[in-house]
Order: C-alpha cells, then sequence, then structure tokens
C-alpha cells in the first residue's frame, strides 16, 4: 500500500476570490524534500433539479477556457462563510429561478484531485416552485429541460460532456431507474 506523504510546509503563492494557489514541500518516501504545487477552494455544489412532472432541469452556458457552449447541471462555488446546503439553494436560485421543496445529499466527489483540492458536493433537489433566473452580470445562462431517460444518451452523444456533470450523473441517476 501506498506510504502517506508527510507534509513539511505550506504557503499561499496566490488569492483570489475563488481559490488559492499552494506551495507544499512534503517528505517523499526516499527522505528526500519535494514540492507540490495545488489550487485550494471552498468547494462546488452540483445540484439535480426535479421538476414536478418529472423533467430536470439543466443550463446552457458558455465555457470561456474551452470556448464553448456547455450543458450542465446548475452549480456554483461555496462562499466563505455558507454551508454546502445554503451555497445549493442559492445557485439553483441564481441560475434557474428555481426554489425548492425538498433537498437531499446525494453525495461528493473530488473533480480533479491530483491539482485542486475543490471537494463538489451533489444534491438532488425536489422543486416547489420557478421564478425568474437572478444571474449577476458575469453569466449569461439558458434554462434546458429534459427527463431523466434521455441524459444518459446526451452523455453518449457528447452533448453533455461536463465532467462534474457527468460525475453527479453517476451518484444520481440510480434516482431515477425504477
Amino acid at each position: 500500500m501506498p506510504k502517506h506523504l508527510k507534509k513539511l510546509s505550506e504557503e499561499i503563492l496566490h488569492e483570489n476570490p475563488w481559490w488559492k494557489y499552494k506551495h507544499d514541500t512534503y517528505e517523499k518516501p526516499n527522505g528526500e524534500e519535494g514540492d507540490y504545487f495545488y489550487g485550494d477552494t471552498n468547494g462546488v455544489v452540483m445540484i439535480v433539479p426535479v421538476l414536478g412532472d418529472g423533467r430536470l432541469v439543466l443550463t446552457l452556458q458558455h465555457r470561456y477556457l474551452v470556448d464553448k457552449q456547455s450543458i450542465e447541471f446548475p452549480a456554483g462555488g461555496i462562499k466563505d462563510g455558507m454551508t454546502p446546503a445554503e451555497a445549493a439553494k442559492l445557485e439553483l436560485l441564481e441560475e434557474t429561478g428555481c426554489v425548492p421543496r425538498e433537498m437531499i445529499k446525494m453525495g461528493t466527489f473530488e473533480p480533479a484531485n491530483g491539482f485542486v483540492k475543490d471537494t463538489c458536493h451533489v444534491y438532488l433537489a425536489h422543486i416547489e416552485s420557478q421564478g425568474e433566473q437572478q444571474l449577476d452580470d458575469s453569466e449569461e445562462i439558458e434554462v434546458m429541460y429534459r427527463r431523466p431517460e434521455e441524459i444518459d444518451d446526451m452523455i453518449r452523444k457528447n452533448e453533455i460532456w461536463d465532467g462534474e456533470s457527468m460525475a453527479t450523473w453517476a451518484l444520481v441517476h440510480h434516482y431515477f431507474i425504477h
């Protein structure tokens, strides 16, 4: 079994409102000192909203880094002082206008555990009502509706290519199989 690496030091190289860039030194298995550089966030939330008629609410938005449109489940970062559940309700309202009647935590995962600490908290939300989106000035998001049985096909066709949305679907899809 691989050994646990002993952390020797930790420093923040850069910090902004969304994440920190850190540098740790650690002891290698041979006793030498190694360097580890990584990002660190408060984590993210991803929500699978379910309407009363069984349809799921998704978002369509342009992703700057890859310069293309992305179909995703509603998601966002956890702000300082917020719990994951509070962040999930806020992101759901902002991106889709949806207000949940009930939210169920389905699990967590690490989207990129080799270079960023960014725990993703996944929720299933039964929607009570839906109003207007409350987007901030940097967001332009279109709301989409699909039946659960369409999601696997959208992933196979590479219409949904976002890794966090696919991992989220892996955590919740069993909920929709009868």
